[in-house]
């Protein structure tokens, strides 16, 4: 079993930064960011791979977000520069243990089998 807590969402003005963070326990293969909005469906923001640190990001976040691991600290984090209106949603961490899914997509939240809660960041104009 994996265990998932987010924390560091907040409300920031459009320009601003916020870090996310989302500790882990258990070992994990892949693990990711997602966010919802109210109204919308669940969407992939970033991924890694927590062996070879591998990255990938949608394209609405590319340039702006960075994610990161610390394996020492079994954290991952958000690094989200440049904060736009529009990344206003509920921001989830996820993380999975096979090696591959045949046929999904590493930013759909098909592809991960744990979750947590969530934090809530608001970006306001």
């Amino acid at each position: 079993q994996v265990q998932l807590v987010e924390s560091g969402g907040g409300s920031v003005q459009a320009g601003g930064s916020l870090r996310l963070s989302c500790a882990t326990s258990g070992y994990t293969y892949i693990m990711g960011w997602f966010r919802q909005a109210p109204g919308r469906e669940r969407e992939g923001v970033a991924r890694i791979l927590y062996g070879s640190g591998n990255t990938y990001y949608t394209d609405s976040v590319k340039g702006r977000f960075t994610i990161s691991q610390d394996n020492a600290k079994n954290t991952l984090y958000l690094q989200m520069n440049s904060l736009k209106p529009e990344d206003t949603a509920m921001y989830y961490c996820a993380a999975d243990r096979r090696t591959t899914a045949s046929g999904i997509s590493t930013l759909s939240p098909a592809r991960y089998n744990y979750w947590g809660q969530g934090t809530q960041v608001t970006v306001s104009s």
